[in-house]
């Protein structure tokens, strides 16, 4: 599990793999200067509700990996990604697609 520090006042808690996938497409939209809403679904323990921030390159945003290495990107995820970011709805948390030729179970690629 890593996690997601925002604004220093919030931490959630993602698998390495998602945090790794959500990295990229954050950094990508806030280098650009854009602002979106990140949405998750709130863990059982935290009400099983859901979870929406306003990200801004203004506000600080921190990732915690807790695995020593390098999940494999899985580009047609990071594509997938980051055209929901780019919706109305914003970023949001989707399934893992499988990539052309993929043998292994994460679809990721070395």
């Amino acid at each position: 599990m890593g996690k997601l520090t925002y604004d220093s006042t919030m931490s959630v808690e993602f698998e390495d793999r998602v945090l790794a996938h959500l990295q990229l497409v954050i950094a990508a939209k806030l280098r650009r200067g854009e602002a979106f809403f990140f949405s998750w679904k709130d863990d059982p323990a935290a009400g099983d509700g859901r979870t929406s921030v306003w990200l801004h390159p203004t506000i600080p945003l921190s990732f915690k990996f807790y695995g020593s290495r390098q999940p494999a990107i899985n580009r047609a995820w990071v594509e997938s990604l980051m055209q929901a970011a780019n919706s109305t709805h914003g970023l949001q948390i989707i399934p893992e697609p499988r990539q052309a030729g993929e043998n292994g179970s994460h679809g990721g690629v070395e």
